[in-house]
């Protein structure tokens, strides 16, 4: 294996708070099982950071496999018969094309012999999974028919006898498990989570006010509630949440710990988003399915289920059972802004990716011109160890917090903030909610905080260096509907021209990256506020303020 995980000198503690207003009622705190939410947060920091995750890059690699505690084992490209030269094209490729990749990991027959963490990323941070949430939740409905909890033919209404005798449509009366899995149920457009997390009623209820214009099981239109509705019925036949169900079927199973997943109002996990699992998590999903279900000479998964679940069952010949699928014969699990995972079978590969990409199509062509040929046998093995090696100083350089990077030309070397050491300003009124900001500043480090009616919610920067703290700071409609609840910052403060001030707020457990500039003149001040990748608007209203004197 080549690469680490470019962890930083001095490690925080590590969030397994879920990000989104919900983020009070986490699934692992809902004792006695499914539908008994209970408020108040719990913040249980993750595991320390484990060396044995973190290969020191100039080591040399003998073929012989490592198995570190995340329990996959490792292996040198050339030992797997990966070209490393082709792997440092595909990178080299990714960063011209301008696409942000945060890490990835590459494995052959259950062996990781690639994988990479830009800084501040880490192989021991969790990831919010978006949209590949649905192929984890997607395990849950075949385990359950294998029990013979429930058919693919079965009628959704059958499992909400709550319903009964009151009216409905024959669609909606005709509706199966089956067209749930296949995103057909007859909606006209995609519901987001984003949409749903602003909402305190019954998910499930507004399910079914969603009006059918189309026959289920006819038309493919991917939508989250669809894979709402399959974790509820889960629930419904279980009488446990789907995380609850899945945790001595899969995830333990597969080593897979720390791992946390929303819940709704009515005390169901969404099944199209809202699990947070590492980097590595996510490639044992596909390490797994590429196994035909076997884990460590143990069967976790059926042959048959897998075979149905990754082919295409829709007109369009790209969705299988909440699995993407390509002409090529490979399989994926994709997640907003890119949080991936990929099969080939063929080829015995599996490659994770996790990212802030606008995109999965805008990544596959690299992957399909430099990583799938990668993998192809190895024509000549005499310079295969001297590629390696390439990669390791390749990967090295990746991932230094040094590395050349698009978004890091916002800051100066010399930016260093000459202001006075606290300045506090009422804000005019706006539609963020924002009253007050007040700015401390020191030699080495700025601090900012936000006023509102929730409180007070503050974020240091270094000045001209990096510092990771935590923090609540509200901004959910730049972040997909999710908000950040006492959760890592990794932020850095610059003086970008005499009066004006650039910070950059980086969230490690996610895709978002903010970028705050304020401008000073006299007594006023306006703050400005973006992110770099978003499912809605990037940018907040400005806010205007007056200096308290």
């Amino acid at each position: 294996m080549i690469g680490h995980s470019g962890a930083p000198s001095t490690p925080a503690k590590l969030s397994t708070t879920r990000y989104g207003q919900l983020a009070r009622r986490h699934s692992q705190d809902l004792p006695g099982g499914f539908g008994k939410p209970q408020t108040g947060s719990r913040h249980r920091p993750h595991s320390k950071q484990n060396s044995d995750l973190m290969p020191n890059p100039n080591a040399r690699y003998s073929s012989a496999t490592r198995k570190p505690s995340d329990g996959l084992p490792r292996a040198t490209p050339s030992s797997l018969g990966i070209d490393a030269d082709r792997v440092i094209t595909f990178l080299d490729a990714v960063e011209n094309a301008g696409l942000d990749v945060h890490g990835f990991m590459l494995s052959r027959n259950g062996k990781v012999a690639v994988e990479a963490f830009r800084w501040p990323y880490r192989a021991d941070r969790p990831r919010i999974m978006h949209s590949a949430t649905k192929s984890f939740a997607v395990c849950a409905i075949g385990l359950a028919l294998d029990e013979g909890r429930l058919r693919l033919d079965d009628r959704v209404l059958s499992f909400f006898p709550e319903l009964h005798g009151q009216p409905v449509s024959d669609w909606m009366a005709r509706m199966t498990v089956e067209d749930l899995l296949t995103m057909r149920i007859g909606h006209e457009s995609e519901t987001s989570g984003a949409a749903w997390r602003l909402l305190d009623t019954s998910w499930t209820a507004e399910f079914f006010k969603i009006p059918l214009v189309c026959e289920p099981g006819t038309v493919f239109m991917y939508t989250s509630a669809a894979s709402y509705a399959l974790s509820a019925i889960l629930s419904r036949v279980t009488g446990e949440t789907i995380h609850d169900y899945l945790k001595p079927r899969l995830f333990q199973p597969l080593g897979i710990s720390g791992e946390t997943w929303d819940i709704s109002p009515d005390g169901v996990n969404p099944g199209g988003n809202g699990l947070s699992v590492k980097l590595v998590d996510l490639l044992k999903l596909g390490i797994l399915h590429a196994q035909g279900g076997m884990w460590e000479g143990q069967r976790v998964m059926q042959q048959s289920w897998i075979d149905l679940a990754t082919r295409s069952h829709v007109e369009t010949g790209e969705y299988g059972y909440h699995w993407w699928t390509r002409p090529n014969g490979t399989y994926s699990a994709i997640g907003k802004f890119v949080q991936m995972t990929t099969v080939h079978p063929a080829q015995g590969i599996v490659l994770a990716v996790m990212a802030a990409i606008e995109e999965s199509e805008l990544l596959f062509p690299f992957i399909e011109e430099h990583l799938w040929p990668a993998c192809e046998p190895i024509r000549s093995h005499s310079d295969s160890t001297k590629a390696d090696d390439r990669l390791a100083e390749k990967l090295t350089r990746w991932q230094s917090e040094q590395a050349p990077a698009s978004w890091k030309m916002l800051l100066k070397a010399d930016g260093a903030v000459a202001l006075e050491e606290t300045r506090s300003y009422v804000i005019a009124p706006n539609r963020h909610g924002v009253v007050g900001v007040e700015w401390v500043f020191a030699s080495d480090r700025c601090e900012i905080t936000l006023i509102d009616d929730l409180g007070r919610h503050s974020i240091a920067g270094g000045v001209g260096h990096w510092i990771e703290g935590r923090t609540s700071m509200p901004g959910r409609d730049l972040h997909h509907g999710y908000e950040m609840q006492d959760s890592p910052v990794v932020a850095r403060a610059e003086r970008v021209e005499p009066t004006a001030l650039k910070m950059i707020w980086i969230f490690p457990e996610t895709a978002f990256r903010d970028t705050v500039t304020a401008s000073f003149d006299g007594a006023k001040m306006v703050l400005s506020r973006e992110v770099n990748i978003n499912g809605d608007a990037r940018r907040h209203d400005d806010l205007y303020g007056t200096l308290l004197r």
